[in-house]
């Protein structure tokens, strides 16, 4: 028989699941207070810290730079630029497997759900260049993480205004048609931000702006340029369009254009009653359900409208509805959330998960390699690759890889296929293999699903020809796989 324990749901609807050895929320008050707790909480990720990858980054595009310069010169040195790439692949391939023990190791579960769906939100692949290979986890790191607890205007600016999005969506090699640097230099607007900044981060598809609006957002948002050695932000006027721009019926510049414009238009975007409309349906669709309840998000939007969109309170409108905690069928969970989950069921520490991913120093050709399907043999960390990276990899959802600046899809649809269900039920043998042979099958049940199975998956697993078959049949119930 199915129970809808308080913790169960928030534990698997607002979490990663249930982890032995960890008390789950028990209350609202529990959720809210793990947001507070993740918002000051130094996450595992850049590897050598904020200060540290900004060092890193600065020095091997510096070493990339005289390589560029000696090979123009007709001196190249393709050793060094192969180094450089494999130094950049090898800490991309390490920050994503720390990303993912962060979410598997913390007791902040709905602060680590609500960071992968503002990184979502806001998304920014790694595979854009060579430096964001290191600059993606930077950005999650000092841009959203720390304002995940604070107003949404302070995060849309942290957002959009960082060097990995500036980037991502050629911002940096936008101009002003009219500007002095591109009279001199030729190039012109580039809209792929302006129109992003409308269509995905705030107001959302369909909310009244014209092209005419997007184009007007793209020209207030030139003069904006990343330095190319050290990769801060800065305003230069000269790659600034001139004159006034007038976006949803507001004039800016009109005294003088300057950095201020920028943030004057995302500070009015993101307090748009569209925005708020936007960002709190995807909430709810994120969190309960692929269909939003309109009174859910009614209540959402009064919070938002009380508090000048401040996000906590918008997160507590929505715990606080009768729908939050409704004993229903939840969402798919998609391949990041069911490889975490999994290894959470099986109660991996932070510092089993960091043994399991020792001495992988996989490079982007190792990577490509056909992997090992059995735990027995093979080099250390060949399965805790084969568990986290390449397991997302071949399910659709690689660390910081989005298919477009949209993110990865978060519906029903997106992730109830025969492949996913092949590659769910290969994860779920080899995982079994590794980490659970000394479990037992119904106790494994209990811990991972704490009585929200049917009937019918709890006689399945009971029934199991094998342990290995029996965990399985828990990793790929219905129940699991959804919230």
């Amino acid at each position: 028989m199915m129970v809808f324990s308080f913790s169960t749901i928030a534990a698997r609807r607002y979490g990663y699941g249930l982890k032995p050895g960890e008390e789950p929320a028990a209350d609202v008050e529990a959720l809210m207070a793990q947001v507070q707790r993740g918002a000051k909480a130094k996450p595992r990720f850049p590897v050598e810290g904020v200060a540290g990858r900004r060092e890193t980054l600065g020095r091997l595009v510096s070493v990339r730079a005289v390589e560029a310069k000696a090979a123009k010169d007709g001196r190249p040195n393709p050793d060094l630029r192969r180094e450089t790439q494999r130094d950049a692949d090898r800490l991309l391939t390490h920050d994503a497997m720390a990303r993912i023990n962060q979410a598997v190791s913390s007791e902040n579960g709905f602060y680590e759900r609500l960071a992968s769906f503002w990184l979502d939100h806001f998304s920014v692949s790694a595979r854009k260049s060579y430096e964001m290979r290191m600059m993606v986890p930077l950005y999650e790191t000092e841009a959203l993480r720390p304002r995940l607890a604070g107003s949404f205007s302070d995060l849309l600016q942290a957002a959009i205004l960082h060097p990995a999005m500036l980037i991502y969506l050629d911002q940096n090699r936008s101009l002003g048609p009219q500007s002095p640097a591109a009279a001199k230099n030729g190039g012109g607007l580039n809209e792929n931000l302006g129109r992003e900044l409308l269509e995905l981060h705030t107001m959302g598809v369909g909310s009244g702006y014209s092209q005419a609006d997007v184009q007007a957002a793209a020209l207030i948002l030139t003069g904006l340029a990343v330095d190319d050695r050290s990769f801060e932000v800065a305003y230069r006027p000269q790659r600034a369009e001139p004159g006034t721009q007038e976006l949803l019926g507001k004039i800016y510049g009109q005294g003088g254009r300057s950095a201020g414009d920028q943030l004057d238009m995302l500070s009015d975007l993101a307090a748009r009653p569209e925005t708020a409309r936007h960002i709190c349906t995807k909430l709810v669709r994120h969190f309960v359900s692929d269909t939003p309840p309109p009174e859910m998000i009614d209540t959402m939007l009064a919070a938002w409208a009380e508090s000048s969109g401040n996000l906590p309170a918008v997160y507590r409108a929505m715990l606080e509805h009768p729908r939050a905690f409704a004993e229903e069928e939840g969402k798919v969970i998609p391949p990041f959330d069911y490889v975490v989950c999994g290894f959470r069921a099986f109660g991996l520490t932070g510092a089993e998960m960091d043994a399991l991913l020792k001495g992988d120093e996989d490079t982007k050709e190792e990577m490509a390699k056909p992997l090992p399907v059995k735990a027995q043999g093979g080099r250390p960390g060949a399965n805790g690759r084969a568990l986290t990276l390449e397991a997302l990899r071949r399910m659709g959802q690689p660390v910081w890889q989005p298919p477009s600046p949209a993110g990865f899809p978060d519906a029903a649809d997106a992730w109830l296929s025969a492949s996913q269900l092949t590659e769910r039920i290969g994860w779920a043998r080899l995982a079994a293999r590794t980490l659970g042979p000394e479990l037992q099958p119904i106790e494994f049940l209990d811990r991972a699903l704490g009585g929200a199975e049917s009937d019918n998956t709890r006689l399945v697993v009971s029934q199991a020809p094998s342990k290995i078959h029996g965990l399985t049949m828990v990793l790929v119930s219905p129940e699991f796989n959804r919230r």
